[in-house]
Parts: C-alpha cells; sequence; structure tokens
C-alpha cells in the first residue's frame, strides 16, 4: 500500500508538472500525448520494451550476418611483442609509444630480443611535469579573471594521466627511460583516479596562490621559490604513491625466453635512453590526424596543450583518410609499427576483439536512424580520439587498397584477439584520428605543409582531448 501511495503521487506531481508549465519551448501537456501516440501499444512493441529493459543493448542489436568467424590473415604484419597492460589507468599514449620504440629497437638489433620500458618510471616525471605546467600557467595568466577560457583549462584539469605521443618523445628525451622490472608498477600507477584527485585538488589550492602573487605583483624570484616548494609536496606524493625513480642500475639484454644476450652494463635513465633509442625522437615524425571540418593539408596546435612546459606543444597536419592509410601502408611495409589513436568504444565487439560498422544494428532495434557523418560527430562531440592502440598490420586486396587492420592494444593479453584488435577498413575510415609517422615515409607535399604556420585552436576542441 505505502509503495502504491508514493507511486500515485509522484505520478500525480509529474502531471501537475507537465500541465503547470506554460512557458514556450517546455512540454506541454498536449505535447506530450503527441509524443506518446509514436509509441505504439502492440504486444510485440510491449516485448521489445521488455528486452531491452532486462539486457545489454549490444547483445540484443548484434548484427548476427555479421556475428561469425572472420579473416584474421593479413598481408603485411610486423613483428609481434609482448602485449602490456594499462590497468586502470588513462596511460594507453605511453603504452603505445612505448611499444613503438621498442619494436624499433629489436628491429635494430633482432627481432629474438624482448624489451619492455618502465611505465611507472617515465609516468612519474609525466605527472610532475603537468604539475608544474599547471602552476607556471596560472603565473603566466595570473591577471586574467577567473573565469576567463585559458584559467578555466588549468583549474578544470589540473592534471590527467591522458596524452599523446608529444608525451613520450618529450619525457623520453628529457629524463631517458629505464627497463619495466627496473621501476615496476605500483599500485596507484595501475589505478590512477585517487592519487590523480589529490593531486588535482593540492594544485588548485596553489595555483590560487601563485595567482594571488601575481595579481599582487610578487616579485619573480618570490613566486618561483614558492612554486618550487610546491612542486616538492607534488614530488613527496608522488614518491610516496609510485616510487621515487631510479638513478642508475644494472641491466643485462634478454631474449625472448627470457636468457641474457649480452653482459649486464650499468645505465643511467639517459645512457640507457641513448643505448635502445640513440638520438632524438623529436624532429623525426609528423602527426597526421583526419579531420573533415576542416581544411585538409593545414597544422593545428593548441598553446598549452602538451605535457612539459618546456616541451612541445599537440601540433598536428590535417589530412585525408587515403593519405593517411598510404603513410600507414608504407611504414607497415618497412616493419615500422606506428601509434595511433581511435573512438575505441564506438561498434566494438570487446569479446571477438573486432571493430567493425556492421557489428551492431542499433537502428533496426530502436526504430530509428543515426545519420551523423565523421564531421558531424566530431562537432557535436559525439565522436573523438579516445584511446591510443599501435597500429602494427594491414591487408591489401589486390589492388593495393586496405580491407582491414590490425593494433596492439594495452589491455592485456587475455583480451580480443590475445591482446590485439582486428578493425576492417571502413571502420577505420570512421573511427581512427591519430596517426604518428616517421618523417621517411611521408611524401614531400606533406612535409611542407606540415612545416607552414600552426592555426591556433581552443583546448576545449573535440580533438584535442588526451589519448586514455
Amino acid at each position: 500500500m505505502k509503495k502504491f501511495f508514493a507511486l500515485s503521487l509522484c505520478l500525480a506531481s509529474t502531471l501537475f508538472n507537465v500541465s503547470a508549465q506554460t512557458k514556450s519551448g517546455g512540454i506541454s501537456k498536449e505535447m506530450l500525448k503527441e509524443i506518446q501516440k509514436e509509441v505504439e501499444a502492440s504486444p510485440a512493441n510491449k516485448a521489445l520494451v521488455n528486452a531491452v529493459a532486462a539486457n545489454s543493448i549490444d547483445v540484443l542489436a548484434v548484427n548476427r550476418d555479421n556475428a561469425g568467424a572472420f579473416d584474421t590473415y593479413f598481408s603485411i604484419e610486423t613483428p609481434k611483442q609482448s602485449i602490456t597492460d594499462q590497468k586502470s589507468s588513462g596511460r594507453c599514449w605511453m603504452f603505445s609509444g612505448f611499444n613503438v620504440l621498442r619494436s624499433n629497437y629489436t628491429r635494430q638489433h633482432g627481432d629474438s630480443l624482448q624489451i619492455e620500458f618502465s611505465q611507472a618510471y617515465l609516468f612519474f616525471w609525466d605527472q610532475l611535469e603537468k604539475a608544474n605546467l599547471m602552476l607556471q600557467g596560472c603565473v603566466d595568466t595570473g591577471k586574467k579573471p577567473i573565469d576567463d577560457p585559458l584559467v578555466q583549462f588549468f583549474f578544470k584539469s589540473p592534471i590527467g594521466d591522458g596524452g599523446t605521443f608529444c608525451g613520450v618523445s618529450d619525457l623520453a628525451e628529457k629524463y631517458g627511460l629505464v627497463p619495466a622490472e627496473i621501476m615496476p608498477e605500483s599500485f596507484s600507477s595501475d589505478n590512477t583516479s585517487k592519487m590523480r584527485s589529490l593531486i588535482a585538488s593540492k594544485l588548485r589550492e596553489y595555483g590560487l596562490q601563485l595567482r594571488d602573487m601575481a595579481q599582487k605583483d610578487r616579485k619573480q624570484a618570490s613566486i618561483d621559490k614558492a612554486k618550487a616548494r610546491m612542486l616538492a609536496q607534488i614530488y613527496k606524493m608522488l614518491v610516496m604513491t609510485i616510487g621515487e625513480p631510479v638513478q642508475k642500475f644494472t641491466y643485462a639484454f634478454k631474449s625472448k625466453s627470457g636468457k641474457a644476450v649480452g653482459p649486464a652494463k650499468t645505465y643511467t635513465p639517459q645512457s640507457f635512453y641513448q643505448e635502445v633509442v640513440g638520438g632524438p625522437i623529436n624532429g623525426t615524425f609528423i602527426m597526421a590526424m583526419n579531420d573533415p571540418r576542416r581544411p585538409y593539408y593545414k597544422t593545428y596546435e593548441v598553446e598549452y596543450d602538451r605535457h612539459t612546459y618546456d616541451g612541445h606543444n599537440w601540433k598536428y597536419i590535417n589530412l585525408p583518410m587515403d593519405d593517411i592509410e598510404q603513410m600507414a601502408i608504407a611504414s607497415l611495409k618497412d616493419g615500422r609499427k606506428l601509434y595511433s589513436s581511435y573512438d575505441v568504444g564506438k561498434f566494438l565487439d570487446r569479446k571477438r576483439g573486432y571493430a567493425d560498422t556492421e557489428n551492431f544494428d542499433y537502428e533496426s532495434l530502436f526504430g530509428t536512424t543515426f545519420g551523423m557523418d565523421k564531421a558531424q560527430r566530431i562537432s557535436t562531440f559525439d565522436s573523438g580520439s579516445t584511446h591510443a592502440m599501435t597500429l602494427t598490420a594491414v591487408d591489401l586486396d589486390g589492388k593495393g587498397k586496405a580491407t582491414k587492420w590490425k593494433v596492439e592494444n594495452s589491455w592485456g593479453a587475455s583480451w580480443g584477439q590475445q591482446g590485439y584488435l582486428i578493425m576492417t577498413d571502413r571502420w577505420f575510415r570512421e573511427y581512427m584520428f591519430r596517426l604518428v609517422v616517421d618523417k621517411k615515409y611521408v611524401p614531400e607535399k606533406i612535409l611542407q605543409a606540415a612545416e607552414t604556420e600552426p592555426i591556433m585552436v581552443m583546448p576545449e576542441d573535440p580533438l584535442f582531448l588526451p589519448d586514455e
């Protein structure tokens, strides 16, 4: 009785509120009647409503015509390497970037080698550098009002674990690399949410203090000293959650079977970087994106949208998918894996590790269409780059056109196709967004366009959100 009485009150309240609305644009009683007429009260519709309410939408929307076995052969495939797992963190950009770097090393020194870099080590420096970027940004914008878009940019997201390949290149060049076994993951590097939340709260507090100093025209030396004290506290929090970054270590390279392939040597992170990378990463690649909202063959950049204050902003050249695919194919043919990013949640069959626009028939299930094109999905925040993975293979037809692609993911070896994801070319063209390509595989026309003066865009742009 009590439940029935409460439900009656709730329904009465709802009807009263509907009929009480008089302002133009609200849902009136008459409009609600028209809306309700559109829902057929047939037994078949009732059964469908019951089914959708009690089951996963994806289970009910599975396109049975596309649910069977699919071709896993690839005409061009780079050598496999161990699958990594980013756990509950947004560090896909680092895992994908490291996959490229270690693949480049083993490609030059023998594919029998097995190497994995410490994500925890570089993540420590990533978080400290992002903290400094936020605090210095608060100093630089200290005299702007608190509701200024750039000031809001810093306070809305003081720190995060997402990023792009620019973070890998800037951080690795500055701090070096270490093997995974030398500095293994911690609980907080695998599960970043609480650590990130607490550091973000502290940075907002510090940011307000630095803004106050800037507005009072304090001397630069005084501001710098205050910022250094603040960063010391952030450093302490990172040591407690991730661990003290290693400064020197002894390491012997190993084969895939685990056997040492040479004598152990003593390294610093910087000397190990020189051993495995050999030189600068910056300047050797371009970052391409496919954004049909904007003119192609132009570059775009976001100020302050980088991993380190003294590093490189995210800068992309906007290209048609045909150009992006040709560069990817050229790289893969030469045995080079590529950093790439996607809207991975769209039409993904997680169980099979298979992405195809025909995996699910949502239109038939809901009796409607989902008709936005790629540009419209980007403009309305319906789609954008959400996850970085390492492009490893492509299958070409008799005319040299791509039919499907394969990426090495960072969700563990038990996921999908033993840690890999296969995607059809039609899905690739709709939901692929970023590609990092070595300049040796880039046509001269695109290289020249990539060097033109970039067009600056706002950090809130849908395609300049970090890969996670």
